[in-house]
């Protein structure tokens, strides 16, 4: 089957649209301005759907190369049949492409191969055809001392090892082989040799059992996570009842008689099973499952941070930040409304010099000569106590009008140590660069989060466990989805974030920057055609995603591609309007019908969106922005007592859980059978990164650091007449897997990738 048919197939698309994708995508357009702008080609996919299309393409133009390499190879060494090339032609996996090469693969020197050149082969062959012959008195024709072959033992031994060989290269028995054993292996995991440690992390797996093609993927990678580390070991196994379907399935392939065989044959079969197919298999089923487990991993992590990326920005205002500390003080930076720094120190409220006065004279001082609005702050050590100070000064000093704030400050302190901060604050301290990623992640959480490599957010699960280029890959596509969704201000947007703009790399945003230092603003997009290196195509690409404040062209504060400026022009014109005034009177499009503008060079769809972005010019898609209140008094895990409802936020949403600041310096975890009344399968369609929720405490464990919370309405406790005495548990039913606190954690933990 084509690529073109196979992919409009496997993602339910037409054809066409798949073409003109794939068109667009090898002239070079990005996903972000194939979805925008290109929508009458495409039939309107978005961005998801083009993801998958341009990764599904990969993974298929990577199947087809490896299928002519290896046509190629056994053409050229004489072995390929018509029917084999009709088989390679129609495999339509990995999988299949390899199992039907591997009788022809070249192999390492092996004893099948020993074997065959002593002469063995007719004696294995005659043994496959005759499976009920002695195979003793057979082996006896063979004996030859001059090849090595002393005794029909020997020969037998030989024998065993060309027919296992062959029996398990059969493409179509590996292929059922492989379906069975998926459908019902169980990965069974122990605990290794003297690792059985009762406190361990690894404890609820030392004896475990799961069907592998239902196994969740935290558990997956929590038990890969144990062999890796040396504390479990785990094996496929047939359950109790199926144990010889492998066999079974080789004397069936095979044309083999169970009740006919010699007991040489029987052996050779459980052989060929045991030693050879079932490992072999075992090794793959379990690199799909960590695959499996990977992919479901990154997507949780891909989410999480689109969440925390597309978090509501308190916007352009002044704003003071603080990351706090004990004995080394809390660092203060402010940052105007355009986050540019202005000023910083450092105070010491805390112990051990406990300069509460001071400090908040310092800060007073500090805001009322910048004209502070908003405080950040970080929520890492002592930052409780450093919201108390905020919120002090901010009823001392009403006429401010201070809006107290806490922030994550996760990865910060891998941006202030980057070499971006020091080449953008080369005079600061590391810490002090701190306070001024913390303030500006207030203002703008996407502009300044784009500076830290994704993987040090630490909004995943298992995040250290899975293929780091493919989580890469997937965290950049996010990061690329979530600045084009948003637009970018030409004029004020760093190098960092410029580089994730369609159409634009690193070397082109450095040269935008130096453009801009050297000639002033932008004043209308036609200028980046004036930047070094940045030809035509680029700016086709880039154009829409870039913004202009006050500029000679209103339409360049918009999502309008400059393309489309004629298509506005006629719309103000039919408006009787002029464009200026168009955008200030998004209500005259009422009166105009959107359908009469679509033309051979603007169809539907643009004419559509157009209209979109004329009524709102420049709107910023983000939700409004709203701070979560922590509750007074509740600052560590010994203030926490079950039944208390609190409001927090949520930091990381698992396939478990969600996990929520309550501002206690630990997070607690809402388990997944506790977000909701309902049945939850997925934990994303309930809750969001950075989403404020009102949870209630269910218990604490304060020697281990964890909290299990709910966000289920709660209800009443039973009458004595409405309550049924419990029945004991029937041998059929299982103890629950996550249902205690301490399993739910022990797996939130290991998630989290804590040691």
């Amino acid at each position: 089957m084509p690529i073109e048919q196979r992919l409009a197939s496997d993602l339910g698309i037409n054809p066409g649209q798949v073409r003109a994708t794939i068109a667009l995508l090898d002239e070079g357009a990005s996903v972000p301005f194939i979805a925008r702008y290109r929508k009458e080609a495409t039939g309107a996919l978005d961005d998801t759907q083009l993801r998958n299309l341009h990764q599904r393409l990969g993974q298929l133009r990577d199947l087809e190369s490896r299928r002519d390499t290896i046509l190629r190879q056994l053409e050229d060494n004489g072995q390929l049949s018509d029917s084999l090339k009709s088989e390679l032609l129609a495999a339509d996996n990995r999988a299949r492409l390899e199992d039907l090469y591997a009788p022809y693969r070249p192999k390492r020197r092996n004893k099948a191969q020993e074997a065959r050149e002593a002469g063995l082969g007719p004696l294995a062959e005659s043994l496959l055809q005759n499976p009920s012959q002695q195979a003793e008195q057979a082996a006896t024709a063979f004996i030859d001392a001059d090849k090595g072959i002393a005794d029909s033992d020997t020969a037998l031994e030989g024998a065993r090892h060309i027919l296992i060989e062959q029996l398990a290269e059969a493409a179509d028995l590996v292929e059922s082989l492989r379906k069975m054993l998926w459908q019902y292996g169980l990965l069974v995991s122990r605990a290794a040799r003297g690792k059985a440690d009762p406190d361990s992390k690894f404890r609820d797996y030392f004896e475990y059992s799961e069907p592998v093609a239902k196994i969740p993927s935290h558990r997956a990678l929590a038990m890969l996570r144990g062999e890796q580390e040396g504390v479990l070991k785990y094996k496929l196994e047939l359950p109790e009842g199926r144990e010889q379907l492998g066999i079974e399935q080789i004397q069936r392939h095979w044309q083999l008689r169970a009740a006919s065989l010699s007991d040489w044959m029987q052996r050779t079969l459980e052989q060929c099973w045991s030693k050879k197919l079932q490992p072999q298999l075992e090794t793959e089923l379990v690199k799909r499952l960590r695959e499996q487990s990977e992919d479901a991993a990154i997507e949780v992590f891909a989410r999480n941070l689109n969440d925390l990326l597309l978090a509501p920005p308190a916007g352009s205002r002044v704003t003071l930040g603080l990351d706090p500390g004990l004995r080394t003080g809390v660092k203060v930076a402010v940052v105007d409304a355009t986050g540019r720094f202005l000023e910083h120190t450092t105070i010491y409220p805390h112990v051990p010099k406990k300069q509460w006065d001071q400090s908040l004279a310092t800060l007073a001082k500090l805001c009322k000569k910048h004209g502070v609005e908003l405080i950040a702050i970080g929520n890492g050590t002592a930052s409780r106590e450093t919201e108390q100070l905020a919120r002090e000064l901010a009823k001392r000093e009403t006429s401010l009008n201070l809006q107290p704030v806490v922030v994550s400050e996760a990865g910060a302190s891998v941006y202030s140590a980057s070499e971006l901060a020091a080449k953008e604050f080369p005079d600061l301290d590391v810490s002090i660069r701190g306070a001024v990623s913390i303030a500006r992640r207030l203002q703008d959480p996407l502009a300044e989060l784009v500076k830290i490599d994704p993987r040090s957010i630490g909004v995943g699960q298992y995040q250290h466990d899975v293929n780091q280029q493919k989580l890469a890959e997937a965290l950049d596509a996010v990061v690329e989805t979530c600045v084009n969704h948003v637009g970018v201000d030409l004029n004020t947007a760093s190098s960092a974030l410029l580089r994730h703009v369609s159409g634009l790399n690193t070397a082109l945003a450095d040269n935008i920057v130096a453009w801009r230092d050297e000639a002033g603003v932008f004043t209308n997009r036609r200028q980046l055609l004036k930047v070094k290196r940045l030809g035509p195509k680029a700016f086709e690409l880039c154009a829409g995603f870039l913004r202009i404040r006050d500029g000679e062209e209103p339409l360049d504060n918009s999502a309008v591609h400059p393309e489309s400026y004629p298509l506005v022009a006629a719309i103000a014109k039919a408006a009787g309007l002029d464009q200026r005034d168009l955008l200030a009177k998004p209500e005259a499009l009422k009166s105009l019908d959107p359908s009469s503008f679509v033309s051979e060079g603007f169809g539907s769809y643009t004419v559509n969106d157009v209209f979109r972005e004329l009524e709102k010019p420049g709107r910023d898609p983000r939700p409004e922005f709203r701070s979560v209140e922590f509750q007074e008094g509740v600052e560590t895990l010994a203030d926490l007592i079950p039944g208390m409802q609190l409001e927090g936020v949520v930091t990381n949403v698992t396939n478990f859980g969600a996990f929520v600041d309550i501002g206690v310096h630990q997070d607690g975890l809402v388990h997944v059978s506790e977000l909701a009344d309902r049945f939850v399968s997925n934990p994303h369609d309930v809750v969001s990164s950075g989403q404020i929720v009102q949870v209630r405490v269910l218990e604490v464990d304060e020697r281990r650091k964890r909290i299990g919370l709910s966000m289920k309405r709660e209800r009443p406790a039973p009458t004595a007449s409405e309550r049924k005495p419990k029945s004991a548990p029937s041998r059929e039913q299982k103890p629950a897997r996550e249902g205690s606190l301490g399993a739910q954690l022990r797996a939130a933990g290991l998630a989290r990738g804590k040691k």
